[in-house]
C-alpha cells in the first residue's frame, strides 16, 4: 500500500484531494511529464482518496447498463491520442480489442469502462494513497505570503491518526455526492440509487420478500433502477414516482453535443452572465434529468406487454409527487398526489429508492481556512480561472484548481466526463508553467 511521504520538509508541487476520474486524468497527464511522489526531475505530485481501492459509482454498475459518451471520450484520447492509457490500449492489454471493434459501438458497457478507470490506476498506485481522508487544508504563510497548502488527512478506521502534508498546490475532485429530499430518512429498506445494487443483492441472499418497489426520479438512474428492480424481483409491482408525464429522452443529437466540446468551453467561459445562464437552460436537456431512447422504449414495451398478459407489474405514476413517506421496520408507508387533481393515494412498499441525483460536495468542506482567500463574484459564487484556478487574494501564491463545482464558470461539462481528459490537461499545463517544473519542452 502506498504511504505518501508527509511534513513540511516533504513539499509536494501538487496534492489532490480525491482520486475519482477527473485526479485520475490528471495523474496521468502529470505522469507522462514526469511526475513522482519524490519529486527528482519532474514535479512531486501525491493523490488522497478516501475510499479503500479504486471505485466509480460502483451501486450502479447494473450488468447491461452502457456509457453515455464515446469510448473515445476516454481519460487521455481527447488530450492525446497516442497516449498508452487510452481505453483502446487497456482494451489490447485485455485482449478485447478485435471483439470490442466487431460490435461496431461507441458506448461501452458501465462495468467495462470502470475496469478500464480500475486499471488506469492501478498503473499509478504510486501516486496515490488510498484510505486518506482529508480534513482540513490551512494556508501557510511566509515573509507575508501564503506560499503553502497544509493538507491534513486521517485514516477512515483509525480517526486519530492524522497525517499533514505540505503542498504548493491543491487540486480538489471529490466528485458529486448522492442528493436526497431534505426531510428523507435512509434505512434498510430506504436508499438512493448510488447503493442500488449492493442493497438489493442483499435483499436476494437474505429471501426477504419484496412485493411493492417504489422509484422516486425522472432521469437515467431512475429508469435504470425501475427496469433493474423489475428484472431483479419478479413477483413484485415497481411503481415509478415523477413529476412529469414521461420520461423525457436526452438530447444527444450531434449539434446539441457540440456543448460538450473544448471549444464551448472557451466559448461559454467569456460569455456574459445572461448567456451563461441561457446556455443552461436550453442544453439541461442533455444532461439533467433525461433518459435514454432505447431505455424508454424497452420499459413501454414491457407495459404494453404485461397490458396483454393481464399483469400489470410495472407501473408509472406520472405527474405525481411524494407527499409523505413513513417508514417501517419491513418497509414504508408512502403518500402520493396526482398533481391534476391533488387526489391522494396510500401506498405500502417494502422498498423506495431515491433516485434524485447527485450534488457537488461543498468546497468549504475541505478548504476551511483557505476557502475566506478565495475571492467571489457578485452572486457569491467562486471566481475561477479559466485554467481551473480559484482566484484568491493578492498575497496567496499557493494555487488551488478545481474539477468540479464549476458549472458557472465553465459550463456543464464541469462535472462529466466529455472533457475530463482535456480539463487535466490544461490544469496540468498551468501548474508546470506556474511552477516551472518538469515542463514540456
Amino acid at each position: 500500500m502506498t504511504t505518501l511521504r508527509g511534513g513540511p520538509d516533504s513539499v509536494y508541487d501538487l496534492l489532490g484531494i480525491g482520486f475519482g476520474p477527473s485526479n485520475l486524468a490528471l495523474a496521468i497527464a502529470l505522469h507522462e511529464h514526469g511526475a513522482t511522489p519524490d519529486g527528482g526531475t519532474g514535479p512531486r505530485v501525491g493523490f488522497l482518496e478516501r475510499q479503500p481501492a479504486f471505485g466509480w459509482h460502483r451501486g450502479m454498475l447494473i450488468d447491461d447498463a452502457t456509457m453515455q459518451v464515446s469510448f473515445l471520450k476516454d481519460l487521455v484520447t481527447m488530450r492525446d491520442p497516442t497516449s498508452d492509457f487510452s481505453f483502446l490500449c487497456y482494451l489490447r492489454e485485455r485482449g478485447r480489442l478485435v471483439d470490442f471493434l466487431n460490435l461496431k459501438t461507441l458506448f461501452p458497457l458501465r462495468v467495462e469502462f470502470h475496469d478500464y478507470f480500475a486499471w488506469a490506476a492501478a498503473r499509478l498506485a504510486h501516486l496515490v494513497e488510498y484510505g486518506a481522508e482529508v480534513v482540513t487544508v490551512r494556508p501557510v504563510t511566509e515573509d507575508g505570503e501564503v506560499r503553502f497548502l497544509d493538507v491534513t488527512s486521517r485514516d477512515p478506521h483509525h480517526p486519530d491518526r492524522l497525517t499533514v502534508r505540505r503542498a504548493r498546490a491543491v487540486c480538489v475532485a471529490t466528485g458529486l455526492e448522492p442528493h436526497v429530499p431534505p426531510d428523507a430518512t435512509l434505512t434498510e429498506r430506504v436508499w438512493h440509487t448510488s447503493e442500488l445494487l449492493p442493497r438489493v443483492a442483499e435483499l436476494t441472499r437474505s429471501g426477504a420478500p419484496v412485493r411493492r418497489a417504489l422509484v422516486l426520479g425522472a432521469g437515467q438512474s431512475a429508469a435504470e433502477a425501475v427496469d433493474y428492480l423489475h428484472r431483479s424481483f419478479p413477483d413484485a409491482e415497481i411503481c415509478s414516482v415523477f413529476a412529469k408525464y414521461g420520461y423525457t429522452p436526452a438530447d444527444d443529437s450531434p449539434f446539441a453535443n457540440r456543448i460538450f466540446d473544448p471549444e464551448a468551453v472557451d466559448l461559454y467561459y467569456r460569455a456574459p452572465r445572461e448567456v451563461k445562464r441561457s446556455l443552461l437552460d436550453y442544453h439541461r436537456s442533455t444532461n439533467y434529468s433525461v433518459v435514454d431512447m432505447e431505455l424508454i422504449e424497452s420499459l413501454s414495451r414491457t407495459m404494453y406487454q404485461e397490458r396483454i398478459q393481464g399483469r400489470q407489474r410495472l407501473r408509472m405514476l406520472n405527474v405525481s409527487r411524494l407527499r409523505e413517506v413513513v417508514t417501517r421496520a419491513d418497509g414504508v408507508r408512502a403518500t402520493v398526489e396526482f398533481l391534476p387533481t391533488g387526489e391522494r393515494q396510500t401506498l405500502t412498499a417494502d422498498l423506495l429508492v431515491y433516485a434524485t441525483g447527485y450534488q457537488p460536495q461543498g468546497i468549504g468542506d475541505h478548504l476551511g481556512e483557505i476557502g475566506k482567500l478565495c475571492l467571489r463574484d457578485e452572486e457569491d459564487a467562486l471566481r475561477v480561472g479559466r485554467d481551473h484556478r480559484v482566484v484568491t487574494a493578492p498575497h496567496v501564491t499557493a494555487d488551488l484548481y478545481l474539477q468540479g463545482g464549476t458549472e458557472h464558470t465553465h459550463g456543464l461539462t464541469s462535472t462529466l466526463l466529455s472533457t475530463t481528459a482535456v480539463r487535466a490537461g490544461e490544469i496540468c499545463t498551468s501548474l508546470l508553467a506556474r511552477r516551472g517544473v518538469g515542463a514540456p519542452g
